[in-house]
């Protein structure tokens, strides 16, 4: 699997790289290069930092503690002390440099560190502010990715609609043509 950033919010995006958190589990940052790479991916810094065995396991308890801070938003329940200590902690340092180049290009600078932030801080703003109103759960199956629903009617049921919100729609489809297919054929269709 490859990164995806579907869930309007970089806090969200880092608790998506583990899918299927039910069935399953699928970590996409399971090395220390794999998250050296999300932090390009992600738009956080132009190069890759380096990346320790170290800041790996910091990264997995953030990225865990800004799920479990997400789904207690969702579901209106407090935040644990704890969870809330820690994205705090990842918060306040400093941010990830940004500058314009002279040929008007964007330079994102900084460690791993600094990227962390970035994206802690993005999740504070989202938790704390009226858009944690809006954090929902895909409901394609298995998928159990956190995004926030800024659809106009906030009728959105899936993290993606080219992924799983297809793939949704795709198996309903295979599901009406097997039960027309059932006794006799469905309205202007042939057989042959």
């Amino acid at each position: 699997m490859e990164f995806t950033f579907v869930s309007g919010n970089l806090g969200l995006d880092l608790a998506g790289t583990v899918g299927r958190r039910r069935t399953g589990r699928v970590d996409l940052l399971a090395t220390p290069a794999d998250l050296a790479r999300w932090t390009v991916a992600a738009g956080l810094l132009d190069t890759e930092p380096a990346v320790s065995d170290e800041d790996l396991a910091r990264t997995a308890a953030l990225r865990e503690a800004v799920y479990r801070l997400a789904s207690a938003a969702r579901s209106g329940s407090p935040f644990e002390a704890a969870d809330r200590e820690l994205l705090n902690r990842a918060a306040g340092r400093a941010p990830a440099g940004v500058r314009l180049r002279d040929d008007g290009g964007l330079e994102r600078t900084g460690d791993l560190g600094a990227a962390l932030a970035t994206t802690a801080r993005a999740a504070v703003e989202l938790l704390g502010g009226p858009r944690a109103a809006l954090i929902r759960e895909c409901e394609a199956s298995p998928c159990t990715r956190l995004y926030v629903d800024s659809s106009h009617r906030r009728s959105r049921r899936w993290c993606d609609m080219r992924g799983c919100g297809n793939r949704a729609k795709a198996a309903a489809f295979r599901a009406r043509d097997r039960r027309d297919g059932q006794g006799a054929p469905a309205s202007g269709r042939t057989t042959g």
